[in-house]
Formats: structure tokens, C-alpha cells, sequence
């Protein structure tokens, strides 16, 4: 039986990105929030049972643990230096923003709930540098509630389409006012190879999954995963009975995402395109099982200091993150393609860059939303676990 709901939650995903591809409003909606409605029926509904809890716990823990370095083979790190220095330093004011905004924001609540804070704070630094992958990661990293963090997730959504339609329409001549602008919008310019590659590599067209040609190297990436696991778990064990710690949880996530950086330093590995596709499926599946797992009538009872928390954190980190821009000198363009590749990750990136008019800035944005991906795990986890140690 426990087979049976192991398929169902896997197929599921596909069965809504099928609808997706066909109906004009599912793909308004998006495959993420249709997984977490679509999770919210199973598990409000009677649909799985309560002996498939175990199930779900293990799929949810089973399926980050494979995503994360899924997600990272295909990083560059060598080009990483050759960004501008102009780029890599308004990815650096946009993570110390988000930093800056989501510690202070603990200190604001940390009386009143200083656990809840903590973790409101690790996953506002982890989704605001990378995205849902790292906020999947630091709530199982931090083994944090279903519920807070599905209604983390639930306003964060809300809030970024919220700040999207800012950036995309008034933020464009408000920024381009403030500061410098070295891109003549009438311009046209060519995209390069890499820039579209960049594009399908993060695109939601999942069918090349679907295709027998690509078996043998959907079979290589997910062996590679399962060994970064196993030597992932193995390291955590020995930390833990080196230092003596209660619970892995933590290191294991820093260490996926560490060891999945060192396996993209290898050209052949960087080379399997649909790592990032494999991934990204998996965080569905880890979306429809956590949701599965939430209660309707406590998220429907939430805490008004989620939603200041969230909203705090995104408009405090632009605003600085704006300023710091502003006195580095660093152009209005390239500041808005790195805020957005930052609060709402990389797949948003085209549909700014198209609102800029500006094709060039595209590399930028996607290359430091990736940065931002690798790095969030490791700053969500870290401060999170330092705020914690400060109750």
C-alpha cells in the first residue's frame, strides 16, 4: 500500500504540468501553488490516509535530499569571477539587505517568539537569495512546522506577485531615475548562446523528462544525487559523533549543497542539462507531500506577524539594498535584474529583463540568482542556527 501512495505523489506533479501545458489558467497559477493546493485536498480531504503520514514524511526528506545537488550541477563557479564587478557587488548589497532586514526583524519578535523568529528570519534570508529550493531546504534543515512554513510560503506568493507588478511597471522609471543608466532602451541587442541556455535550463517545460533518449542521462544525474546523499549523511554521522550533536538535520543540508557545488566543478557533470529539470520536479513532489501534511483550520488562524515579517523583509531589503546601490554608483538595470533575481529567483529573470527592454542584463541576473540559490542554504541554515542559540 505504502507503494501506491509513493507513486501517486510522485506521478501527481506531472499530471498537473500536463494540465499546465493545456490550460490557459493553470499556467497563471503556476505548478508550485498548484502542488500546494493539490496537497491541501489530499490532506484535508481524507484522500491519503493517516497511515500514509510515514510515507510523506520519508518522501519529503527523500526528495530535498536528491533535489539540492540536482539542482547545483550545472553551476559555473569559474565564470562566476568573470562577472562585473558592478553585478557581483549588487548580488553582494542585495544578500546583505536581506540579511540586515530579516536579523532585524527577529530582534523586533524574538520576546515575544523567539523559536518562531528564528525561523521566520532563516527562511526570509534563504527565499529572498535563492528561492523555494532553499526554503524547502532550511525547513527540513531546521526542521521546521509544516504549518508555518506552508504559511510562510502561501504570503511569500502573495507578496512576490505583489512586488513583481512593482518592479515591472512603476519601479522601472523610478529606478532608472534614482540611479545611473548606461542602457539606451532603444537599442537592440543579440542574446548569446549562454544566455540561452541559461533560458532552458530554467524554463518549466519539463517534457524532456518524458523522452527515452534522455533516460540514460536521467539515470547518471540521479546516481550522482544519490551518492552526493550517501556521502552527505555519512559526513553528518561522523560530524555528529566528532562534536557530539544532537540532531544532523542542519549539516546534512550544508553538506548537500556543499558537495553538489564540488561535483559541478567537473565538466562532465555540468554538462547534464536536465539536472536542474530533475530537481525542480522533485521540489513539486516535496511541495504536494508537505502540503498534504498541513492543517486548513490552523493556517486559516495565522499569526499577523508572518505576514509583517515577510512584508518588512522584502520592502526593508529593496529600499536597502537601493541605497547601497546608490552610493556604490552601481546602475539602475543591473540593481533591478539582481532584486529580482534574489526575492523571486531566477525563472522571473526573462520576464524583467523583457519589461528592461534590455537584453543584455540577462546573464546577470540569471547568474546571480544562481549564486544566490547556492549560497542561501548556507546563510538561511547558519543565522538561523545562531538566532536559535541566542534564546
Amino acid at each position: 500500500m505504502h507503494i501506491i501512495f509513493v507513486l501517486i505523489l510522485l506521478v501527481l506533479p506531472a499530471a498537473l504540468l500536463w494540465l499546465i501545458e493545456r490550460q490557459r489558467w493553470a499556467k497563471k497559477i503556476g505548478a508550485i501553488i498548484l502542488c500546494y493546493i493539490m496537497g491541501l485536498i489530499l490532506g484535508n480531504t481524507g484522500l491519503l490516509p493517516d497511515s500514509a503520514a510515514a510515507v510523506k514524511v520519508a518522501l519529503i526528506n527523500v526528495s530535498i535530499a536528491l533535489a539540492l545537488p540536482m539542482l547545483l550541477f550545472t553551476l559555473n563557479i569559474r565564470e562566476w569571477s568573470s562577472m562585473a564587478g558592478k553585478a557581483m557587488l549588487s548580488l553582494i548589497f542585495a544578500t546583505t539587505s536581506v540579511v540586515a532586514i530579516a536579523s532585524s526583524f527577529y530582534f523586533l519578535y524574538a520576546d515575544s517568539n523567539p523559536l518562531q523568529s528564528s525561523q521566520l528570519a532563516a527562511m526570509s534570508i534563504g527565499v529572498y537569495t535563492g528561492g523555494t529550493a532553499n526554503l524547502a531546504a532550511i525547513k527540513s534543515g531546521l526542521d521546521i512546522p509544516n504549518d508555518l512554513y506552508l504559511l510562510f510560503h502561501s504570503f511569500d506568493t502573495v507578496i512576490g506577485a505583489i512586488y513583481m507588478l512593482f518592479m515591472v511597471s512603476v519601479a522601472i522609471p523610478f529606478f532608472r531615475w534614482l540611479l545611473p543608466t548606461n542602457f539606451n532602451v532603444n537599442s537592440q541587442m543579440i542574446k548569446s548562446d549562454s544566455e540561452n541556455l541559461e533560458l532552458e535550463s530554467h524554463d518549466e517545460n519539463y517534457s524532456p523528462l518524458l523522452r527515452l533518449s534522455n533516460l540514460k542521462q536521467m539515470a547518471t544525474i540521479l546516481a550522482l544525487s544519490t551518492l552526493v546523499f550517501g556521502l552527505s549523511l555519512a559526513s553528518a554521522e561522523l560530524c555528529k559523533a566528532l562534536f557530539n550533536t544532537e540532531s544532523t538535520a542542519a549539516i546534512t543540508i550544508i553538506l548537500l549543497s556543499s558537495f553538489g557545488i564540488i561535483f559541478s566543478l567537473f565538466s562532465k557533470v555540468r554538462a547534464l542539462d536536465l539536472a536542474y529539470k530533475m530537481g525542480m520536479y522533485l521540489i513539486l513532489v516535496f511541495c504536494i507531500a508537505v502540503a498534504s501534511m498541513a492543517n486548513l483550520r490552523k493556517l486559516a488562524d495565522f499569526d499577523a506577524m508572518v505576514v509583517i515579517f515577510l512584508f518588512g523583509t522584502v520592502i526593508g531589503s529593496l529600499a536597502l539594498h537601493a541605497l547601497l546601490c546608490k552610493l556604490a554608483n552601481v546602475d539602475s538595470d543591473t540593481f533591478m535584474v539582481t532584486s529580482v533575481s534574489a526575492i523571486c529567483s531566477p525563472p522571473f529573470v526573462p520576464m524583467m529583463v523583457k519589461a528592461l527592454k534590455n537584453p543584455s542584463v540577462l546573464l546577470t541576473g540569471m547568474t546571480t540568482g544562481v549564486i544566490g540559490f547556492a549560497v542561501g542554504n548556507f546563510l538561511g541554515i547558519s543565522i538561523g542556527l545562531f538566532l536559535q542559540s541566542m534564546n
